[in-house]
């Protein structure tokens, strides 16, 4: 996924306009706890003869930190998020969720940056747990206020713990652009390519399709792109759309797949002081060789692989505190096994900040 040129920005921008920034520090705290109601705790699919989910209660508590120190020409970024939610009857469901990421940059000149990255994200419990590292090294340009665009180019290793046949490394490299027509308006372009390889022989494809059955000698080798862009208003409504495509190619029978997904996001202040947020996504994902055989394995958005649709009222009690209601429903359906998956989700809480 495409990830910010802000940290690195402000320096070149300081940079730019002639001040040196003296050593200084800063950061910020939040956590948020909700009641909810999950109406698939389990997260189920269904048809026609197999009955509905029975509904849960859970409670959710996150938490996050983030701190930034500037220099005289680096800067250094650290945040770190963790998670948990608890269910009273799916025990199982169960999850703790941890993620963290340090950035260190340095600025040459008033419009280059070099920089270092590394991130990880941990989750234990529930039906997936897996473990997601990498480290990049990234050139940025940003002449001035308008335009910034980072390449890099890294490492990257997953670990899937119900399915080790799902674990893979390889190099990653990316592209991020953003150009910024005036206050209000903004457009971003990015692209990832990263080379996966797995631990296990690739398949080969079945006799019926015209080919040998068994495995291929050699191992399992995926190539993964995503590209994409998005535009940004920031006014009276903050509006955000995204288009996204991607393509893993694998030498593995069953586990090549294209995805296209569009999202949208958007902000606006209402009477008495409440903000309306709402996000919404359509995807549509194509199977070449017509099955899809390997878990389904959400990477960084939990449901990132369904249609959704989520809405948010908060309101502030008092300068750090505020009280949030939230309803949300992901969905999609297999055609093949006339499979479905829907989850509804409803939730109140309070999120402190300082």
């Amino acid at each position: 996924m495409a990830r910010s040129c802000a940290p690195l920005l402000s320096v070149l921008a300081m940079l730019a306009a002639g001040r040196a920034p003296a050593a200084e520090w800063d950061g910020a705290l939040r956590g948020t706890g909700r009641l909810m109601l999950d109406t698939n705790a389990p997260r189920d699919y269904a048809d026609r003869l197999t009955p509905a989910p029975t509904r849960d209660l859970a409670l959710s508590l996150l938490g996050s930190a983030e701190g930034r120190g500037t220099f005289d020409r680096a800067q250094l970024v650290g945040r770190y998020e963790v998670g948990a939610r608890k269910y009273l009857r799916y025990t199982e469901e169960d999850t703790l969720v941890q993620s963290g990421a340090l950035e260190a940059s340095h600025a040459l000149g008033t419009a280059m940056g070099i920089g270092l990255e590394g991130h990880a994200k941990d989750r234990r419990g529930g039906s997936r747990s897996y473990s997601d590292l990498g480290a990049t090294a990234f050139l940025e340009y940003a002449p001035d206020v308008r335009l910034a665009l980072r390449v890099r180019a890294g490492a990257r290793r997953f670990v899937y713990r119900p399915d080790p046949t799902a674990n893979f490394g390889g190099p990653e490299v990316g592209v991020l652009g953003r150009y910024r027509f005036n206050r209000r308006h903004s457009l971003s372009v990015f692209g990832d390519w990263n080379s996966r390889r797995f631990g296990t022989a690739p398949r080969a494809r079945p006799p019926a399709t015209g080919g040998s059955s068994g495995l291929l000698p050699g191992r399992r080798q995926d190539g993964a792109l995503t590209a994409g862009a998005s535009y940004t208003y920031r006014g009276p409504l903050a509006l955000g759309v995204t288009y996204a495509f991607q393509e893993i190619s694998s030498n593995s029978y069953g586990e090549t797949l294209q995805r296209h997904r569009l999202s949208a996001n958007a902000g606006i202040r209402l009477p008495w002081r409440v903000t309306l947020l709402a996000q919404g996504s359509l995807g549509f994902t194509g199977y070449p060789d017509g099955i899809y055989l390997s878990p389904e394995i959400i990477l960084v958005e939990e449901d990132e692989g369904q249609n959704s649709l989520s809405v948010k009222l908060a309101r502030p009690l008092t300068e750090s505190l505020d009280f949030e209601m939230a309803w949300g429903v992901w969905s999609t359906r297999l055609p093949r096994n006339d499979l479905t998956y829907t989850r509804q989700v409803f939730s109140t809480g309070f999120t402190w900040r300082y």
